[in-house]
Formats: structure tokens, C-alpha cells, sequence
């Protein structure tokens, strides 16, 4: 009766941690039907909770939306976790302390970020390797990088899933998994992990 229960109870806790992730993919894709202009300028926001203009946005924005109707608040996690550890990200922006303003809205802070509190996943050319829910990070070249979220949505052929991102065209859905190179590979679900 014991080992029932414990397997009922390991089941269950396994059911959640994947329908996390096939709703944090759905609720990806339901940005898409949202007019987006792309718009990587400074913009002041509130905090927690808060977001550049519903119009507006990047390709962290995308990650940022999704967790934000999965009731996670990337911009307050990330915040507090820099203002704990600020030695532990990039200082690419030469900055001495944190920004709720911009912070949570920079690929490698959130890379770092999933990095800690996440699962680091293989940087493969395999798609079977890039489940729907996943975060996939990019190096564009010249210092650029870009961040998206694997959807449940796949190819024509059914080779691989799409990837929800905005990389210039607002948040959209495309087959671009493997159009640039991949530097970083994370599942992220406060609680699940």
C-alpha cells in the first residue's frame, strides 16, 4: 500500500512539472496574436510586476510575458537575486548595482539567472533535445544574443518545435531552432525544479 501511494504521489508531482511547461508553451504562443513593435529602448517601469508598453518589447520581453501569466515575476527574481549576488553577473553594462528597470530584460542576466535556479540542458544540434516550455539562448555574433521559448507547436515536416521569440517582427512563432548558434539551453519552473 506504501510503495502504491509513493508512486501515486511521484506521478502526480510528474504530471505538474509537465503540464507547467506545455502551459508556460501555450501561454508562449498565445503572444503571438498580440501586435508587438520591436523596441529595445530604456523604459521606465514599475516594480514588481512591471513591463514595458504592451506594444512594445524585445526578445526577453517574450520570456519575460509568458512567465508572467505562469504568476512568475521574472523581473522580481532576478532582481533579488542580483541584489543578493551581484558579483555573480555579466558586467557587460559596467554597472556597480542593480536596475529593476532593465535588469530581468538582458540575455545573459537571464541566462545567468536560469542558469542558478533552473535546469542547465544540453547545447545540442539534436531537436528531440528541445522540449516545449524549454528556453533556448542564441549568440547572433558581435556580441549580440537573443532568447526564446521552445512552443508546442511543430514544423510542417514535424521534425522539430517552433520557437516563440522577437527577434525584429514582434513575438512570433517560426522555425528558427537551429538558424543561429545555440549557447544556452534551460527549463525554468519555480517549485518544479
Amino acid at each position: 500500500m506504501k510503495i502504491l501511494i509513493i508512486f501515486l504521489l511521484l506521478t502526480t508531482i510528474g504530471f505538474t512539472q509537465s503540464d507547467f511547461y506545455i502551459r508556460l508553451a501555450d501561454s508562449t504562443f498565445t503572444l503571438t496574436r498580440q501586435t508587438v513593435t520591436y523596441d529595445p529602448a530604456y523604459f521606465s517601469i514599475s516594480y514588481p510586476n512591471g513591463d514595458v508598453p504592451k506594444d512594445k518589447g524585445v526578445c526577453t520581453d517574450v520570456v519575460i510575458r509568458a512567465y508572467r501569466k505562469m504568476g512568475i515575476d521574472l523581473q522580481k527574481e532576478v532582481h533579488e537575486d542580483m541584489k543578493k549576488n551581484f558579483s555573480l553577473y555579466p558586467k557587460k553594462w559596467k554597472l556597480t548595482k542593480t536596475d529593476t528597470n532593465i535588469d530581468h530584460r538582458r540575455v545573459p542576466n537571464l541566462m545567468t539567472y536560469f542558469s542558478r535556479f533552473g535546469s542547465v540542458l544540453p547545447t545540442t544540434q539534436q531537436a528531440k533535445e528541445y522540449k516545449p516550455g524549454d528556453i533556448v539562448c542564441w549568440d547572433l555574433g558581435k556580441g549580440l544574443t537573443h532568447i526564446g521559448i521552445v512552443s508546442n507547436k511543430k514544423t510542417s515536416d514535424g521534425k522539430r518545435h517552433m520557437i516563440v521569440h522577437n527577434i525584429g517582427a514582434g513575438q512570433v512563432l517560426e522555425d528558427c531552432l537551429f538558424s543561429f548558434k545555440i549557447i544556452g539551453h534551460y527549463r525554468y519552473g519555480k517549485n518544479f525544479e
